[in-house]
């Protein structure tokens, strides 16, 4: 995918409890690798020392190919191990500058 086919871009900026941890990254293991079904890509995923907060910058070719990962059952069905994480989301639609 070329750099002038991507439209959105979003920075996910996670916070997770110590103890969610383990939770969040197998999470994460069966989420991510969906991205690029649905015209996604994971620019960048930053860590800090103790895995307690996660950046992501992800891209998407269209509104709609977010939105139908978003709604992908094989990522709702893992919603679980998310909410076990107790991790606090916020995802932020940027543009570059």
């Amino acid at each position: 995918m070329s750099d002038q086919t991507i439209h959105l871009t979003f920075a996910l900026i996670a916070r997770i409890p110590a103890d969610g941890v383990a939770a969040f990254r197998a999470y994460e293991d069966a989420v991510l690798p969906l991205l690029p079904e649905f015209n996604g890509r994971l620019e960048r995923r930053l860590r800090n020392a103790d895995g307690t907060m996660e950046v992501h910058i992800v891209s998407f070719a269209s509104d709609a190919d977010f939105q139908n990962y978003r709604i992908d059952p094989r990522r709702t069905a893992q919603a679980w191990l998310l909410e076990k994480s107790s991790a606090k989301l916020e995802l932020l639609p940027m543009t570059d500058v």
